[in-house]
């Protein structure tokens, strides 16, 4: 086989960009989570009280520098079809529920801020199918 630049190629054929790459609901959710960890003692901001807004409200809110804008803002992710930085969005995207994203997010777990390890570790939860343990929860709320 012989190797070719892409410049020696399109003098013989048509080079058409690629599709974007299709990634199962366990990838996307992976990716979200090692993009996390990427910087684990990041403050991200969370959504203020996403359990009590209207459907329609609760899927246009966002936040600079929450979870989400974290997958957003990755290339790989949004190659793969996420439009935005929206809760909304995220729920589509991630294919989770109200409650699923509810754990990631909302500013009651957490107040104003969670850090990326934490986020990281709700949304690894979400892929294994099971929520955090008391323990787990205690901890969270007294060292963050």
């Amino acid at each position: 086989m012989k190797h070719q630049t892409i410049d020696e190629l399109q003098a013989v054929a048509e080079i058409q960009p690629g599709l974007p790459r299709t990634l199962t609901r366990s990838e996307r959710l992976q990716r979200w989570a090692e993009l996390l960890e990427r910087d684990p003692g990041r403050r991200l901001s969370t959504l203020h009280q996403t359990e009590y807004q209207a459907p329609l409200a609760r899927d246009r809110m966002s936040s600079e520098g929450s979870p989400i804008s974290v997958a957003f803002a990755d290339d790989v992710l949004r190659e793969a079809g996420m439009k935005n930085d929206t809760y909304g969005e995220a729920k589509r995207f991630f294919e989770l529920t109200d409650g699923q994203l509810h754990e990631v997010i909302c500013y009651c777990h957490f107040g104003s801020s969670v850090s990326a390890a934490t986020a990281a570790a709700h949304v690894r939860q979400i892929l294994v199918g099971r929520k955090p343990g008391l323990l787990a929860r205690l901890r969270e709320a007294f060292l963050g």
